[in-house]
């Protein structure tokens, strides 16, 4: 088993209107996750945090950060980060442009080596207007079905879709089990299940959650999600 989160830092400003980095990486650490998909860390971390770039992520937890940008090692995408625990081999990386009408939106593509499973995340934070949502997923899906090889694939972040039966998720649900670990936003009361965690069917979802910890109530507006994830191949080989 392998396990998976996704975390929106609103840009490292917590619930105290106070912007502080070093607790959303204590709450990754609390976390412990084998790959993270974070959103809102835009602009691009080493711009915008001086005092927390790349090298501060990889001494100070044990995550490697994808480079995502062609231009300056760029970790983030449209501000999607994905960090992946430094036991992994990150094997490819590839940032896809979705739709929008609002702020640029867009989806990290990683595919990383974990523990003797090849392995395909998909990290993205979707639009906050319904219908941009819907070409959002369905731009995101026709992407994906251009790669050549097929993986065992986790995709999961911010999809801004409070309502069960949304259509972005409905067109998600056709090729992959959406979970929906539980109410995430707003992170003192949390309200609305906006994050989410879905597999295709090369996965088994085992168990998710909301990391609801008083940190990670005050550190984001988003309280984290996880999963424990399988392999079925793996699971028949044993």
């Amino acid at each position: 088993m392998f396990h998976v989160a996704s975390y929106n830092i609103r840009r490292g400003l917590g619930t105290d209107w106070r912007r502080n980095l070093q607790r959303n990486l204590a709450v990754l650490r609390e976390i412990d996750a084998d790959v993270v998909a974070v959103q809102e860390a835009d602009p691009v971390l080493g711009d915008l945090f001086h005092d927390l770039p790349a090298a501060a992520i990889e001494a100070e937890t044990e995550y490697t950060p994808v480079r995502l940008g062609a231009a300056r090692g760029d970790i983030a995408w449209h501000g999607n980060v994905v960090l992946v625990r430094r036991s992994a081999t990150i094997l490819d990386a590839h940032c896809i442009g979705l739709p929008s009408f609002e702020q640029a939106r867009g989806a990290a593509v990683v595919d990383v080596a974990l523990g003797g499973l090849r392995l395909r995340v998909v990290a993205m934070h979707l639009g906050l207007l319904g219908r941009w949502r819907t070409r959002q997923a369905l731009a995101l899906l026709e992407r994906m079905k251009a790669f050549e090889t097929r993986l065992p694939t986790v995709m999961l972040g911010d999809l801004n879709e409070w309502r069960p039966g949304g259509a972005s998720l409905a067109h998600f649900a056709r090729e992959h089990h959406v979970a929906s670990p539980g109410r995430s936003f707003p992170s003192r009361l949390p309200l609305f299940a906006l994050d989410k965690i879905m597999v295709n069917t090369d996965l088994r979802l085992v168990s998710s959650g909301v990391h609801d910890t008083p940190l990670a109530r005050k550190a984001s507006d988003h309280l984290p999600v996880w999963a424990q994830l399988a392999s079925r191949e793996l699971d028949a080989a044993a």
